[in-house]
């Protein structure tokens, strides 16, 4: 019964938010700040899955924009988690196929984010290439999930370079977006606990450092991150389990 309350609430909450999000489209197509405000709305909506949402973020990260955002990315609950941690001035990239997603496709093209071919290698390279000029002319910040999938509970896959190629030819600092783990989420939990996203401190990396090694690193920085997280998130249920009532 709870499964089948929000799985009504969530189509909702996309149609209207489609509907109202794509009039103020056709006032403003393609313009940067709309992404924001409508992952703010997105971000919102967690609690309708019984979730907490926690954004930490160092303070030096607003100085530093424009940059590159690496978040992991987990499954599709992180549409209404890891958005929450999308700052102003940023835009995301993401796959060309998206766009054809009913209510919510349409929105997250025409709201201005980044939409890139995969399977056109040439058209991908082209699409990065843009995304160096948004940085390097429109001054915004691009959000880049570096292992290319959703991980379902896998941990941190392999990053792709992409994102450290961008980030070197905008001549822009890297910032690491890490959120706790959401695999143990269940439709039919009422309270399905707390979730952490921290927003680390940029990243400036060496001039010449190679992109594989540079991605490797990050990518061993955020996996440690992760782990204290989750084990921050954890001692919730700990400390719930110890309460004693009497």
């Amino acid at each position: 019964m709870v499964a089948i309350l929000r799985l009504v609430l969530v189509a909702i909450f996309i149609v209207f938010s489609a509907v109202v999000g794509l009039l103020i489209c056709l006032v403003r197509p393609f313009y940067a700040p709309n992404v924001a405000l409508f992952s703010s709305w997105y971000g919102w909506s967690a609690w309708i899955f019984g979730l907490k949402v926690e954004v930490r973020q160092a303070p030096e990260v607003t100085a530093a924009m424009p940059c590159v955002f690496l978040a992991n990315h987990q499954n599709n609950y992180d549409l209404f988690t890891i958005s929450k941690a999308l700052l102003p001035g940023t835009v995301t990239i993401g796959k060309k196929s998206l766009k054809w997603i009913p209510f919510f496709g349409q929105l997250y093209w025409l709201s201005g984010n980044i939409l890139i071919d995969r399977a056109n290698k040439s058209k991908a390279v082209g699409t990065m290439q843009g995304a160096v000029d948004r940085i390097v002319q429109d001054k915004v910040s691009v959000w880049v999930f570096p292992e290319g999938t959703r991980s379902y509970g896998r941990g941190l896959l392999p990053f792709k370079t992409g994102a450290f190629h961008i980030a070197h030819q905008a001549k822009v600092p890297l910032v690491p977006i890490c959120m706790s783990n959401t695999s143990k989420v269940r439709l039919n939990k009422w309270n399905n606990g707390r979730v952490i996203i921290e927003i680390m401190p940029p990243i400036y990396p060496e001039a010449g450092t190679p992109a594989r090694e540079l991605a490797e690193t990050i990518r061993q920085q955020m996996a440690d991150k992760i782990k204290l997280l989750d084990s921050e998130v954890a001692t919730d249920y700990t400390a719930d389990s110890l309460t004693v009532t009497g």
